[in-house]
């Protein structure tokens, strides 16, 4: 005869703890967070800033976060859907626009915390490897890579926005190891980087996609052809993006005190409308039980 230990008793019920909201939700690695923003009491209470990337299927989001006893405190932010004011209209969610709003992220907190004349970072993309250097007494603002709960697989997005930041001047640190078509053996390639940083890649694609079967291009490209952007137009659509991030990376209030009220899908019953309406109903459903025939019982 065998006997099974109880190990769910009155007592492993009293000491059961609940994991946390986020933990149950799936949402957030609290071993990973704990080694992001642990610091030293030496410190004196200095915030360890983080550069959050974010990637949904619409939108790409970059945050330069520090956190608090009372909860995460966000220094500055952009979104992939500013950059239509930029010039970027379509492909919002690929790697040159995280690359794009890691820049974007990297010139408006500089901006804010009066560096951005100080370390203006690399002027123009080039795919290099490239660390910020302090200039003068002033040390650059440095930030750790934050990447949620994404898969750091090599030539992920995250990365493209942590190039961006790095290149628009924040101090980020990193290694060539997770950019596009790295090797162990023969490292990585700056000249492929590139080509992702503008779009290269992506006009490679709609080149033979138009050539090879013109009904899938119509179909998969339908909003670059909507707004006139073509497979030549990429390279520059993207250069003037960096160029126009530098000239005014200032995030653009939203007016918020405007209320859009939509139209309801259905007009609003009045309350004899919903009696009346409640009363068909119920003498509908009493004439389907009259009309059906009484089963037989065998």
């Amino acid at each position: 005869m065998t006997f099974v230990k109880v190990v769910k008793n009155r007592a492993y019920f009293k000491r059961f703890q609940v994991k946390p909201r986020r933990r149950r939700e799936g949402k957030t690695d609290y071993q990973a967070r704990r080694a992001l923003i642990l610091m030293d009491k030496t410190k004196y209470n200095t915030p360890k800033y983080r550069l959050v990337v974010r990637l949904t299927s619409t939108d790409v989001i970059c945050q330069i976060v520090s956190a608090r006893v009372e909860g995460d405190h966000v220094v500055a932010a952009a979104y992939a859907h500013e950059l239509p004011r930029y010039g970027v209209k379509v492909g919002l969610t690929n790697y040159a626009a995280a690359y794009a709003t890691g820049l974007l992220v990297a010139r408006r907190t500089l901006t804010i915390l009066g560096l951005a004349d100080s370390y203006q970072g690399k002027a123009e993309a080039d795919g290099e490897l490239y660390e910020v250097e302090p200039v003068g007494e002033t040390r650059p603002f440095r930030a750790v890579l934050d990447v949620g709960l994404v898969h750091t697989t090599t030539g992920h997005r995250v990365f493209a926005a942590m190039k961006g930041a790095v290149d628009g001047g924040i101090d980020i640190p990193h290694s060539e190891k997770r950019f596009p078509k790295y090797r162990k053996d023969s490292g990585f390639d700056p000249e492929e980087l590139k080509a992702r940083i503008y779009g290269t890649h992506v006009a490679e694609y709609m080149r033979m996609l138009r050539e090879e079967d013109p009904e899938k291009y119509q179909r998969q490209f339908s909003r670059y052809i909507k707004a006139d952007v073509g497979p030549d137009d990429l390279e520059n659509m993207y250069r003037e993006a960096h160029r126009r991030i530098r000239e005014d990376p200032r995030a653009v209030p939203t007016d918020k005190t405007k209320v859009v009220k939509r139209p309801r899908k259905t007009p609003k019953l009045s309350r004899e409308e919903r009696q009346a309406r409640l009363a068909a109903r119920l003498a509908s459903l009493s004439r389907s039980n009259i009309d059906e025939p009484m089963s037989t019982v065998a």
